[in-house]
């Protein structure tokens, strides 16, 4: 019996390869390289998208996402996840959304108008507020196009 708990880990990744599955994280993302939309709307009718950390040794989840215009935002509550430890030391991230890969820049939100306005939009996409509003503890990132 422990042989089989052991092997479904290491089934599931040959599996999905170095995607992240469920809560588990992969590797680098797969997907064709594409140009950075104006507006991030698309992302209304999308619950989960993957993000790609730690460019050197790429480290990637599933996670919930809200567009507002030219800016995706991307949060962890109170949570100092690996990803977010990796936007920390590197803000180089990749995003996929379908088969679209797009290479973005991670900076973290301070700024509680800034984040009212994310908790609003996670709210009606999400039909609930974020479970950490206090922007001082939270790790809200908004990332945007580089330059």
């Amino acid at each position: 019996m422990r042989v089989k708990k052991l092997l479904l880990p290491l089934w599931l990744i040959l599996l999905t390869g170095c995607d992240p599955v469920f809560m588990l994280p992969g590797g680098k993302l797969s997907g064709s390289t594409a140009e950075i939309p104006a507006d991030w709307s698309l992302l209304r009718e999308i619950d989960t998208i993957q993000l790609e950390t730690r460019p050197a040794d790429p480290y990637s989840v599933n996670i919930w996402a809200i567009g507002l215009g030219q800016l995706i935002y991307v949060h962890a509550g109170a949570n100092h996840a690996s990803w977010v430890q990796h936007m920390e030391a590197d803000p180089r991230v990749r995003l996929r959304v379908g088969d679209q890969i797009y290479d973005l820049l991670a900076e973290r939100v301070t700024g509680t108008d800034e984040f009212a306005q994310f908790a609003d939009a996670y709210e009606v996409k999400y039909d609930r507020r974020p479970r950490n509003e206090n922007v001082a503890e939270a790790y809200l990132f908004r990332l945007r196009a580089p330059g």
